[in-house]
């Protein structure tokens, strides 16, 4: 239903409906078995409900009869029987439920129970300083993602970001330019080498508290910013990223909410949205992969003079993915990436 308009525009909705019973077919024999086995569950249930009231009557009426005990007595275990019955009976008719039940919370605390191999919370690492320099350096990395480990992205990587200054990262698509910015971010950990923060290996750091050092605008952007920020200062980096007009022309303003079922946004109004967030954060590192991807000649124009105001104008540590020229071409630093490896670096 999401893509509604492009199937429309195609002249697909036979074919797509066609694809659409096919796929039903697997989950409809599934529900029919199981709707069989739940009322096949449930008409056992009620038969042996009925059976253990009509036995205990005829007993009770036995005992009654041949002046083993008299009828108030037998009434009262017979309503005992009943209800004992009645709990059991319903029991019975809610086991696939209780079964499936158990299958959730077996993986919910599997979840829970996991351990993670970058812990977010390590007692033993060392927090990183308020305010840190921001030198940036991957030494000799070798990199390969969890889910791929024989497909090498890096091998034998360095790059220096230089405090205050901005790197920008160049290349083919699929080369691993974003992948350099999920290692500094510490999304992944690198297979061989180190990153460096500072001089100091980003391992040893505090990840929560390293990450707070950080502002990331991704491919994807996500509305995450800096709680606890004033007024002014949102509106300041909204009118950075050159989202203040179409904000304040929104119903509520900056109260507005966004969502499926609320105000929804374009892919360019996120994205700078996404952009004001990352400035009001005040990190002294800024993390921006492919951050104008999606904005016109003009707003990426004005977006990018307040980047550049923003980063190193600011005295931040800026490390750009972008494969546009008007985005690099005010960087201090150009990093030409070729996979598996970089092949230069222009200053």
């Amino acid at each position: 239903m999401a893509n509604v308009r492009t199937v429309a525009a195609f002249s697909s909705e036979a074919k797509i409906a066609r694809l659409f019973e096919a796929n039903l077919r697997g989950p409809l024999r599934r529900c029919i078995w199981k709707g069989q086995i739940t009322g096949s569950s449930y008409g056992v249930a009620q038969f042996l409900l009925y059976a253990s009231y009509a036995l205990g009557l005829w007993y009770a009426t036995w005992l009654v009869k041949h002046g083993v005990s008299d009828f108030s007595k037998t009434i009262r275990v017979f309503m005992v029987l009943m209800v004992s019955a009645n709990g059991a009976a319903e029991t019975l008719t809610l086991e696939p439920d209780f079964i499936k039940g158990g299958r959730t919370m077996q993986a919910v605390f599997e979840a829970i129970d996991r351990r993670i191999e970058i812990e977010p919370d390590d007692m033993d690492t060392a927090p990183v300083p308020e305010r840190p320099r921001g030198e940036v350096e991957l030494k000799h990395v070798d990199f390969a993602y969890p889910s791929r480990p024989d497909m090498q992205v890096f091998s034998d990587l360095s790059i220096r970001a230089c405090a205050g200054r901005t790197l920008a990262l160049v290349g083919p698509s699929g080369c691993g330019k974003s992948s350099v910015l999920a290692l500094v971010h510490r999304f992944y950990e690198p297979t061989f080498g180190r990153v460096l923060l500072d001089g100091w290996d980003v391992r040893k750091y505090n990840l929560r508290v390293l990450r707070r050092a950080m502002a990331l605008v991704p491919q994807e952007p996500f509305l995450y910013g800096r709680e606890g920020a004033t007024e002014a200062e949102v509106v300041e980096a909204a009118t950075t990223a050159n989202a203040h007009k179409f904000i304040s022309a929104l119903p509520k303003g900056y109260a507005t909410f966004i969502g499926e079922s609320d105000v929804q946004l374009s892919g360019r109004q996120r994205q700078r949205i996404a952009i004001a967030h990352a400035l009001v954060k005040q990190a002294p590192i800024l993390l921006l992969d492919e951050a104008t991807s999606a904005l016109d000649a003009e707003s990426e124009r004005c977006v990018q003079e307040a980047l550049d105001r923003a980063g190193s104008g600011a005295g931040r540590t800026t490390i750009v993915v972008a494969h546009r020229l008007a985005t690099v071409r005010n960087a201090d630093t150009i990093a030409v990436v070729h996979t598996p490896h970089t092949a230069a670096s222009i200053a």
